[in-house]
């Protein structure tokens, strides 16, 4: 497999909890290298249509290869959801798929700052064209500001130790690298060899916060929901437990909005109604997906409705 190759996860269930309609309108938020758009476009009828973004410029180059004329490609990124579709002239959709995982290009290219296999700067960018690289995150931000990023996105209990360890490494290390990170985490995380592999819970965490990942997902949800026309879908595929938690939040709260107390004279119909159903139970890559993809272990697609 080269650096630029890719296999979706949960591909043929994602696009069938798409329920997709041959005329429909559909959305792919999260290009990648095509593997789910080019699954769906082949769902689609001559008269179908699918808008695919992504954030990451070199997803939006190897789309090039995409000849269909059926399919709008463009750079972009969940908070820009809304504005994409008005610039299309689109309202409505029939169905939006959100695959919220790092693909394989961006682990497998060293510069990209993804992956503690390089020592390479830290970047972490999704899209390299703009805001701050995680190695300039390290060189300005206070220790605990860093180690609330750790803590809360990366979900490392030795956070404060490690983010300790990375402000000191300022002195000897003007551009933070992988290799200073790791042997920061290594020198500050007790029982060293044990757990997960070094760097895996700040990397993460430092990685959500460069991309403003989790803030971007709670926007996109409702706008996504919004869109849809009625029976429309929102499918999406999550990789980490606090993207997974706000997709289920989200669903939860959108299936069984908030009631008043009993005590108050209210009608039913006076009542808001749900602005989603949930459809079916959480998916889950089977044990062939995850033995052919291991990246595939952590995934899980939640589906639901627009009644």
């Amino acid at each position: 497999m080269n650096a630029d190759t890719h296999v979706s996860v949960l591909l043929t269930e994602a696009v069938a909890a798409l329920a997709i309609r041959p005329h429909g309108i559909y959305v792919d938020a999260t290009f990648g290298r095509g593997g789910h758009s080019r699954a769906i476009l082949a769902a689609l009828g001559p008269s179908g249509r699918l808008i695919a973004l992504d954030r990451d410029p070199a997803a939006i180059a190897a789309g090039a290869a995409f000849t269909d004329p059926r399919l709008t490609l463009v750079h972009a990124a969940f908070s820009e959801f809304d504005a994409v579709l008005d610039r299309l002239g689109v309202a409505r959709v029939n169905g939006v798929l959100l695959d919220l995982g790092v693909s394989s290009p961006q682990l497998n290219t060293p510069e990209r700052g993804m992956s503690f296999r390089f020592d390479a700067p830290l970047d972490m960018r999704m899209d390299t064209t703009q805001g701050e690289t995680a190695a300039e995150f390290l060189a300005r931000a206070s220790q605990s500001e860093i180690e609330r990023v750790i803590r809360d996105h990366g979900e490392e209990r030795f956070a404060h130790a490690i983010a300790k360890a990375l402000v000191a490494a300022r002195g000897e290390h003007w551009y933070f690298q992988h290799r200073t990170a790791c042997h920061a985490r290594g020198a500050s995380r007790p029982h060293a060899g044990t757990g997960p592999a070094p760097g895996d819970a700040e990397l993460s965490g430092l990685r959500i916060h460069v991309n403003r990942e989790l803030e971007e997902l709670s926007l996109v949800l409702p706008r996504a929901v919004e869109r849809l026309a009625p029976d429309g879908r929102l499918a999406v595929i999550s990789f980490h437990s606090l993207e997974d938690r706000i997709v289920k939040r989200f669903l939860r709260d959108a299936a069984n909005p908030p009631q008043p107390p009993r005590k108050l004279p209210v009608r039913a119909a006076d009542l808001p109604p749900p602005t989603l159903r949930r459809v079916g139970k959480p998916i889950f890559p089977s044990a062939a997906e995850v033995a052919a993809n291991p990246r595939s272990r952590s995934a899980v697609l939640r589906v639901a409705e627009k009644p």
